[in-house]
């Protein structure tokens, strides 16, 4: 039974839209279809907060169609539009039985290849627009006999994207790292680049090293509890403790 939907630019037009999608993605069926895209035309703009429904299905129709079409839209003014805004779903209407034009037909290898593009070009724009933090570690060895050169060729092993081992000298948190020195006598230049060996007693003692990481791809709990303190590493490795964490 085909679905009615009046006065879309309107608040009471959305309510309706919003009740109908409660529940699914699509107004019609389990696939994207022309009803989707006739109600999409009928929708001035992505509905609001109050229409959670609704500006959820339509961010999925508006990015189907832009997977379709690709082109770089400079805007269209048509007459009349504003004060009838569901005459062009209406007109499409006649068009149901037109097979000639197939917006969601199989997808070809280059429409794939476009779309998977896209999405890795979204993705990183996101990462460069997530935040970092400067992390300041104690890693702690087992005993006094532990290879601490070791210790450290191990820790840095650990490569993944979003981390860097290290941090520039403007990414530092002047305020938490100064006291930090001054209460254990390290030299500012090994948190660049260096680790340095602070002893702790008993002949032993623990690396302090600086790393820098993207908060939205590092995990720092995780960075020592799946790699750290995990083999092969924790061969050298007994424990970690985080001295400071700054955003950046």
């Amino acid at each position: 039974m085909a679905v009615t939907f009046s006065d879309l630019h309107t608040a009471d037009g959305l309510k309706a839209l919003e009740t109908h999608l409660a529940g699914k993605t699509y107004v019609s069926g389990d696939a994207i279809s022309k009803d989707d895209v006739k109600v999409f035309a009928a929708v001035l703009s992505k509905p609001g907060a109050e229409f959670p429904n609704a500006a959820r299905w339509y961010e999925t129709v508006s990015a189907a169609l832009a997977s379709r079409f690709p082109g770089k839209a400079v805007g269209v003014n048509l007459p009349g539009a504003g004060s009838a805004p569901a005459a062009p779903a209406a007109e499409a209407a006649k068009d149901d039985d037109d097979d000639d034009l197939d917006l969601f037909g199989d997808e070809t290898e280059d429409d794939k290849k476009a779309a998977e593009e896209r999405a890795a070009a979204k993705a990183s724009a996101k990462k460069k627009e997530s935040g970092k933090s400067s992390v300041l570690m104690d890693v702690k060895p087992w005993d006094d006999e532990t290879d601490m050169k070791k210790l450290e060729e191990a820790v840095r092993s650990v490569q993944m994207e979003g981390l860097t081992w290290g941090a520039c000298k403007e990414l530092l948190s002047v305020c938490v790292i100064a006291a930090y020195l001054f209460a254990c006598d390290i030299q500012l230049k090994y948190f660049y680049v260096a680790a340095k060996l602070v002893p702790v007693g008993y002949g032993i003692k623990k690396m302090t090293i600086m790393l820098t990481i993207v908060d939205d791809l590092v995990s720092v709990d995780s960075l020592i509890e799946d790699h750290l303190t995990m083999e092969p590493i924790n061969e050298y490795v007994q424990s970690c403790d985080i001295v400071a964490f700054n955003k950046i």
